[in-house]
Order: structure tokens, then sequence, then C-alpha cells
């Protein structure tokens, strides 16, 4: 099974994402991970990647989707995998289901976890990380908004959609998780 996890910041995607993995047993899929991961670095793809980062720039999304390309031949993707935080535009979703479809091995589920915007403000501001910061989080639920939305919109489109309730606790939020997958791809035991 494929399947993509979007959320804004604060949402829980990355705790929600591993008790999704670990429900699974898919690889979970992050292109942070990825492109901080030595064995991408010694890639073409990789140093590119790397170039972009040490300048401060965005990496290209046809440099992104190679990396993605390259690590799903890796045995842990034959189960599935999940992606979480990528794509982030839609030209990338556009190319991972390129990629995916090419493949044979089309994306089944994206879960959109929505929380509300006061929430994850209280959410980020309790962190204390230096860079959480309202003025800085205000701008990234700016890009967020900017750069997914279409996202959204685009697998909203192609009937893939499921939207979660992320403002409930860890658990209520992973109940509603799991139903979703279950009803793509019950699971027995």
């Amino acid at each position: 099974m494929r399947i993509v996890f979007i959320g804004p910041p604060g949402s829980g995607k990355g705790t929600q994402a591993q008790r999704l993995n670990d429900y699974l047993g898919i690889a979970h899929l992050s292109t942070g991970d990825m492109l901080r991961d030595p064995r991408c670095v010694a890639t073409p793809a990789g140093r590119l990647a790397l170039e972009h980062m040490n300048a401060g720039q965005l990496v290209p999304d046809d440099v992104v989707i190679e990396i993605v390309r390259e690590r799903l031949k890796d045995p842990d993707c034959a189960k599935g995998s999940l992606f979480d935080g990528f794509p982030r535009t839609l030209s990338q979703a556009e190319a991972l289901d390129r990629l995916l479809d090419g493949s044979g091995r089309p994306l089944k589920l994206v879960l959109e976890l929505q929380v509300d915007e006061a929430l994850l403000l209280e959410r980020l501001l309790s962190r204390g990380r230096d860079d959480d910061k309202a003025e800085t989080i205000q701008e990234r639920f700016r890009q967020y908004q900017l750069l997914t939305a279409p996202v959204v919109d685009y697998y909203r489109g192609r009937g893939i959609l499921r939207s979660i309730d992320g403002n409930g606790s860890p658990d209520e939020v992973f109940a509603q998780i799991k139903q979703a997958v279950d009803a793509i791809s019950p699971r027995s035991g």
C-alpha cells in the first residue's frame, strides 16, 4: 500500500505517521530524512540536493523525485510506503503519481490531518523550539496553505483523499486513521 500523509506544522503528522508505520509495517519515507541519509548523499541526485541545501535553496522537484525513485528500490519498500511530508507541491504530487503508476504500484490513499489553527499555534508555541515564534509559525502556516492547498485539491479530485480531524487526542486521531486505512485494505488478525 502506498500512502501520503499531509498535515500542517503542529498537526501531529510525525507522531501519527510513526504510529501508522508501526501498524502497517511499511517503509516510512520522509524526504527530509532521505536528504540527510549518507547513502543518498553518495548518489548523483543526493550530491546535487546537498549543493542546493548548502546554498540555502530548495531542492528542485526533479532532484527530489529522483531521490524518491532510488529509495523506492530498497527492499523495505516492497510491501508499501508511507510518504511523510512529501509531496509538498502540485508538481511533486503529479510526478509522484507518474512514478508510482509507472511502476504498477499506484498511490492508494492520502491522509490529510486537519487541525484548528489556534490549536496548531498553541501546540507549536508549547514545544519551546527556537524557530517556534508566533511570527515564524504564521509564515509557515501561510506557506503550507499556499503550497499544499493545490495538492489537497488534486488528491481530492482523484478520489483518494481522506480528511482526518486532528483536533482530538493522539489515540482518537489514530483511530480515525486506522479506520480510513482499513477501509482501503482491511487487515486480518
